[in-house]
């Protein structure tokens, strides 16, 4: 197929350079459509977040825009897992015939994606923050905080869990939920070695956490703290890391090996990632010229390990449908109509282990006796084959779905 795009829509605005915004960019590059990225924040890694794990499938559709190779190189693979209930590890079933889960850290991925997108000729603007838009007959206008615009045929609102753009499309559009939790994340050092290759989901006797061995031998591990008040990330990074330390050793203090993951961490090697949500079911993905995509419209919990890969697969096939279709509408429904089922199969997936990651000790007691005969029971063909098996063709044309009214 072509990569030329005879069309009408020539031109997008991207708002948000994490994930989705530049590998939408970088796909509609490769589509011929031209695409600018416009970023609130002064670079492409600035401190958010820490580690994220991407799903074959998700690696899979970076090799489409040729960045699947980039963020192998830069990704701990993982090649198995186990779950552990008050520090009694079962082995989790393996899905055979993928390549392995790859852990990567956010800043380093958001990198690894910008580099991709300005070698394919995608331009960044920094310091953009988006606060209006205009809609017309022929385009759509973005105005920004610091009184500069910019025009162009669409606007993709990739701008993160609490989307302005989602906002603009729909003022009554629900915002993410707060599951309850804070995240933190850290590299350190500890005595017995884990086992490389290895990822851990452990249920401790007062918070989850999870841990793995980094390649360089370091132990890695993050942390879901069970916190009642919600802090935006702002306010839980004006807490020294030393009191976060604090908290975090009391809680883990019965764990093996969280004790002595919280104990050996130092504060400069704490990363605060703050509150940890969700987005409920978001009833409008667009509205004339502008649409969202990743975060802005499906995020699933990281318990699901695919909220990076979802956010990915939906930049390429939002793509692939502005590349095919010529009515912006039309190709925002198709859009939708193609990612709608599937990223809302992924949330529902892992709706009940949301609540189980801040379980009381009596839930978590029964926890220790059922998830051993869960685990034996599991099929991870019928569990995550249709999830992590997924490939999108981005050769093949897309067929149009009629707009609703």
């Amino acid at each position: 197929m072509s990569t030329t795009n005879p069309r009408a829509i020539r031109s997008a605005l991207v708002i948000g350079g994490g994930i989705s915004g530049p590998v939408t960019a970088t796909a509609l590059t490769k589509a011929g459509i031209e695409a600018r990225v416009f970023e609130a924040y002064p670079g492409p890694a600035y401190g958010i977040g820490s580690n994220l794990a991407l799903a074959p499938n998700g690696v899979a559709a970076l090799d489409i825009i040729d960045a699947g190779d980039a963020v192998r190189a830069i990704a701990a693979p993982i090649h198995t897992s186990s779950m552990s209930v008050n520090s009694k590890n079962v082995p989790m079933p393996v899905l055979t015939g993928v390549e392995p889960l790859r852990l990567v850290d956010r800043p380093d991925l958001h990198v690894a994606l910008h580099d991709t997108a300005v070698a394919n000729g995608v331009r960044f603007e920094y310091n953009r923050k988006l606060v209006d838009v205009q809609e017309h007959a022929d385009g759509v206008t973005a105005h920004f905080a610091d009184g500069s615009s910019a025009t162009g045929d669409v606007l993709i609102g990739a701008d993160g869990i609490r989307s302005t753009v989602r906002t603009l499309i729909d003022p009554e559009a629900p915002g993410p939920t707060y599951l309850g939790m804070l995240g933190f994340g850290a590299y350190t050092e500890i005595t017995d070695p884990i086992p490389p290759g290895n990822m851990t989901f452990a249920f401790g006797k007062r918070g989850y956490y999870l841990y793995w061995t980094m390649p360089d031998g370091r132990a890695a591990w993050g942390a879901n703290l069970p916190h009642e008040k919600y802090m935006s990330l702002s306010e839980a990074r004006t807490v020294p890391n030393a009191e976060w330390l604090r908290i975090l050793r009391e809680v883990y203090v019965d764990d093996t090996p969280g004790a002595e993951l919280a104990r050996n961490t130092k504060p400069e090697e704490l990363m605060v990632v703050g509150a940890l949500h969700i987005m409920p079911k978001v009833p409008h993905w667009y509205r004339g010229r502008m649409v969202l995509t990743g975060d802005a419209v499906h995020a699933p919990s990281n318990t699901s390990g695919q909220g990076g890969s979802m956010a990915i697969e939906s930049a390429i096939e939002l793509a692939r449908c502005l590349r095919d279709i010529e009515d912006p509408a039309t190709a925002f429904a198709t859009y939708e109509a193609l990612r709608r089922p599937r990223v809302e199969a992924v949330a529902n997936r892992v709706k009940r282990m949301n609540h189980t990651k801040a379980a009381g000790p009596i839930t978590r007691a029964a926890m220790g006796l059922i998830m051993p005969m869960m685990l034996k029971r599991m099929d991870p063909e019928k569990t995550l084959g249709h999830e992590q098996r997924f490939r999108i063709d981005w050769d093949a044309p897309v067929r149009p779905v009629r707009a609703a009214a």
